[in-house]
């Protein structure tokens, strides 16, 4: 799993720079070993150890764009941290942390198939299974976006469907039930959300 990707060399002793994609930071202090690959997984990853790693803060005390700075074991100069340019800093996945119920990795969401459940009961019902009750998949997660740094709001699944993108809430009243090991969300989609992506 990517914790952080490496955008350029910062200062004059190997580090780097680099965006951080995970939402517990801290505990990257405590590693002392990491992986580096690139993004699309072409090349076989290669172990690199870690020298030092702090997240990096404005006057005032607040990580300003998610980024933190990277020292790897072997890496003196610009020129050597130069060659990281670009990568992923990634993690065995037995590695990550154990997240509360109700809260979820984004690389556990996507590629997850959605189903939307009928908001109301079929009035003709002639058996237990009447497909009309049954939920109806609508497309897969390709995203999920958020607000932004520092301001609250609901994240949003984006839904490749075959009429295009459809960006649900990841609400609990809309999204009814998530099972990542099944690979499969069910929501009730409120009245008027198909239109107000459509609109956009």
């Amino acid at each position: 799993m990517a914790v952080a990707h490496i955008l350029r060399p910062r200062g004059n002793k190997g580090e780097v720079a680099v965006e951080l994609l995970t939402d517990f930071p801290e505990r990257l202090a405590q590693i002392r070993e990491v992986f580096l690959g690139d993004a699309a997984g072409k090349n076989e990853p290669r172990r690199v150890g870690v020298k030092a790693f702090w997240i990096h803060r404005n006057p005032h005390g607040q990580n300003q764009h998610g980024q933190a700075v990277l020292h790897f074991e072997g890496c003196a100069s610009i020129s050597e941290a130069e060659k990281f340019r670009g990568l992923q800093v990634l993690l065995p996945i037995e590695q990550r942390v154990t997240l509360p119920v109700g809260h979820y990795f984004v690389s556990d969401l996507i590629g997850c198939a959605v189903f939307e459940r009928p908001t109301e009961e079929s009035v003709v019902s002639s058996s237990p299974c009447s497909m009309a009750e049954a939920p109806m998949m609508i497309g897969k997660v390709s995203d999920v976006q958020f607000i932004g740094e520092d301001v609250s709001g609901t994240p949003v699944l984006v839904v490749e469907t075959q009429r295009g993108e459809l960006l649900i809430p990841l609400a609990e009243e809309i999204c009814t039930q998530i099972d990542v090991a099944a690979r499969r969300i069910e929501v009730t989609l409120p009245e008027g959300l198909r239109e107000l992506n459509e609109g956009s």
